[in-house]
């Protein structure tokens, strides 16, 4: 029920800020050198000569009919720019996600169950690296590594949309990227949570049973540890979201935060606007998600 209201809050502040920020598409077209009526002329072209509630208006009911509008500088429509950029943005992200839980929720446990062991100590230094490494310096080491020293990755791109081995091959480098940054997230995270279980009494009542140490872990400090490990995959997976405009931009692959920087550039409102509406969505929908799964991770969770 708060989603709905909660999108429109978030729509009206992208338009309005949006708005405000400084500088002048039709200027921004013509030129510095431009006259004045020329400038004027395309202002009005672009519906930039409305007023703010105007324009408002026609934003919103655009958004209800799945209309984004057209971009201000090529007048192309704004949806099938999306409709080709976002793909790479949600494949990119998802790789993040699924590879930070892959790799990070086995090494949390590994560094817990290992407290105070070189293994824990490796563990929380390599997570400590991860946290503080920038998305986009990292993937130039990546880069430097796998695909001008090695010669085993592709630098730049994101494949063909029509050859899934091809995307796949294009996807690793950014792909591991992402990963690694959520690894050390998911890492920290678990490593907390099954310590703090580790302490509950009803561990040391299932270990005074004769459960081996294994099902102890994996039946009953894990699934009641799941909880906060959710909260931080929801949390990180916007982070990552992102993260994925510099890491598009170092990889020059086609994405969501490729479109936003050069709607930035360009002074496009509606474009930037769209895109900023767009990862409003995505927010929103991961939040959701990430609610509804705490349900089904653990049944003591209930929903009003």
């Amino acid at each position: 029920m708060v989603a709905i209201p909660t999108l429109l809050v978030v729509l009206s502040l992208v338009f309005l800020l949006v708005r405000v920020a400084p500088g002048d598409p039709a200027t921004a077209v013509l030129g510095q050198q431009a006259s004045r009526e020329a400038i004027e002329n395309l202002r009005t072209k672009m519906g930039l000569d409305k007023s703010l509630w105007q324009q408002y208006v026609e934003y919103l009911s655009g958004l209800l009919r799945g209309d984004l509008g057209k971009s201000l500088i090529s007048r192309k429509p704004i949806g099938g720019q999306v409709a080709y950029a976002l793909p790479f943005t949600l494949e990119l992200t998802i790789t993040g996600v699924l590879l930070g839980s892959i790799l990070g929720v086995p090494l949390g446990i590994l560094t817990a169950v290992h407290r105070n062991t070189i293994v824990d100590y490796l563990g929380r230094i390599l997570s400590l690296a991860g946290l503080s490494i920038p998305a986009f310096y990292l993937g130039i080491l990546l880069m430097l590594l796998f695909s001008i020293q090695l010669n085993l990755l592709p630098t730049v791109g994101g494949g063909q949309q029509r050859n899934v081995l091809d995307l796949l091959y294009h996807l690793v480098l950014p792909g591991l990227t992402l990963g690694l940054i959520m690894t050390a997230y998911v890492t920290r995270m678990t490593r907390s949570s099954i310590l703090n279980i580790l302490r509950q009494d009803y561990v040391s009542t299932a270990r005074s049973k004769g459960l081996k140490e294994r099902a102890v872990i994996y039946r009953h400090v894990l699934k009641n540890a799941m909880v906060p490990i959710l909260s931080v995959l929801g949390v990180y997976s916007i982070v990552l979201i992102g993260s994925s405009v510099m890491t598009e931009i170092v990889f020059s692959r086609p994405g969501l935060g490729k479109l936003m920087v050069m709607a930035m550039k360009q002074r496009d409102y509606l474009a930037l606007q769209s895109l900023l509406t767009i990862y409003a969505a995505l927010v929103l929908v991961i939040n959701l998600m990430t609610d509804l799964s705490y349900g089904i991770i653990d049944p003591r969770v209930r929903y009003d």
